[in-house]
């Protein structure tokens, strides 16, 4: 049975969501709590496989179905392998992207039903599911002039599409958000990177003594 603790990072492109992941990964580790980092697409070493395939894409156009099932393996892979032990080990699971990733890329972006996406996503996760999921929330134009500036080899196959499928994908962030106010923080990914994350260490260490 998982005992641990699962706190999931989410945003779009160049919201500054994976700075924040290895923050607050420090911060635990130097308070001493058992604590495993990880990221979607990947976190294990075939699902890191899968990650390249999807973002490098291949030969011939990838399909949303295709897409979509393919993030999903790594998925299923991902959380057989590092998620579920490190729970069942008692950690504190700190991922970049999780499941709001699909419901927001695939459901808001990609316009698939999300009630598909919520059965293949409970089936993928063997029902796990965030304690918590911070939502760091910027502008389109900005998130992606950040992606810009620190992508060494240009811009993967999902940063190069269009404006228009990021506002989809951050309008479905923002609308989960709004569901789920008792899980979801939604925090100003413009705000300075350590005051973000003090917000959230500070959340995270009122989740643990609680």
């Amino acid at each position: 049975m998982a005992t641990g603790l699962l706190i999931t990072l989410e945003g779009i492109e160049g919201s500054g969501k994976s700075t924040q992941a290895t923050l607050l990964h420090d911060a635990l580790l130097s308070a001493k709590i058992p604590v495993s980092l990880t990221r979607e697409p990947g976190g294990s070493p075939l699902a890191e496989k899968v990650r390249d395939l999807i973002l490098r894409g291949g030969e011939e156009p990838l399909a949303p179905g295709a897409e979509l099932l393919l993030f999903l393996a790594a998925r299923a892979q991902h959380v057989a392998r590092t998620v579920r032990p490190a729970l069942e080990r008692g950690e504190v699971v700190v991922c970049d992207r999780f499941t709001d990733a699909t419901l927001a890329y695939q459901g808001g972006g990609r316009t698939i039903a999300e009630p598909i996406l919520t059965t293949l996503n409970d089936w993928a996760t063997g029902g796990i599911k965030p304690v918590r999921t911070y939502l760091l929330d910027v502008p389109v134009e900005l998130g992606l002039e950040r992606a810009k500036r620190r992508t060494g080899d240009g811009p993967d196959r999902i940063e190069k599409e269009s404006r228009a499928f990021f506002e989809a994908v951050r309008a479905r962030y923002l609308e989960q958000a709004r569901r789920e106010p008792e899980r979801i923080v939604v925090l100003r990914g413009t705000d300075p990177k350590g005051m973000l994350a003090h917000h959230i260490w500070t959340d995270v260490q009122r989740i643990l003594s609680g």
